[in-house]
């Protein structure tokens, strides 16, 4: 067995196995160990392809592997915190059947997962948003709720209708035919990286003066500035 080749699929499994973890914390309404275990998965879920290149051993298994371990970190861990939260906050009754919509996110991430494994346009940059990203936003938003509570503004967040429109949009700009820039830099040069380079410089001041409220903001921005960037892209054309 070549040892090397399975290095990239134990950093799958690892993934995998962090999503199950989250899984209970969610199920025990645990939203910030299930928010600090889906983090921790989409670390391994970085190294498995890391790895996978480093050692020039990437294959059709590695990649199946890696659909599956997303499918349930990034993809049923935020539909079930979604389903959580619209159960939480439901308030027009409907209690046994409305949270069950939370789990479109879960729909919509295993489309985008199958849709990217068969996309060629997608190997240097993504076109929707990845579904780790996704899982982070949906996530961090009990957290955001928490640690909120005496902000006006997310005290009116706190309402099924807001969660459904979130859950809507969520599997629609998983899917949604939007190029997002890459943040792999591969070589640095500030002028070919400008908008990754601004864009990560951005996260790091979020993170440090707005903590956890950063996260979801983070993931907006990434969104925009990709939008913004095709539109200088295509006036530049």
């Amino acid at each position: 067995m070549n040892i090397k080749a399975q290095i990239p699929n134990m950093f799958t499994m690892l993934n995998l196995f962090s999503g199950c973890v989250a899984l209970v914390f969610v199920a025990e309404f645990n939203f910030e160990l299930a928010f600090y275990f889906v983090c921790l998965g989409i670390f391994f879920d970085f190294f498995d392809g890391f790895f996978a290149r480093k050692f020039d051993v990437a294959g059709p298994l590695g990649v199946q592997l890696d659909s599956l371990a997303d499918m349930v970190t990034s993809g049923v861990v935020p539909g079930f915190v979604m389903f959580q939260m619209i159960k939480k906050y439901n308030s027009i009754g409907f209690e046994d059947y409305l949270p069950f919509l939370g789990f479109i996110i879960t729909l919509g991430a295993c489309y985008r997962l199958a849709k990217f494994n068969i996309d060629t346009r997608q190997s240097d940059s993504f076109i929707g948003l990845p579904t780790p990203a996704n899982a982070l936003f949906i996530t961090s938003l009990p957290l955001v709720f928490k640690n909120y509570t005496n902000n006006s503004i997310v005290e009116l967040l706190h309402n099924e209708w807001f969660l459904l429109m979130i859950t809507f949009i969520s599997a629609y700009i998983m899917n949604a035919e939007i190029p997002l820039f890459s943040l792999k830099i591969k070589n640095f040069s500030v002028a070919k990286y400008k908008f990754q380079l601004f864009f990560l410089l951005f996260s790091v001041l979020l993170l440090v003066f707005l903590q956890i409220l950063a996260v979801p903001l983070i993931i907006i921005s990434y969104v925009l500035l990709s939008v913004v960037n095709n539109l200088i892209s295509k006036e530049s054309k």
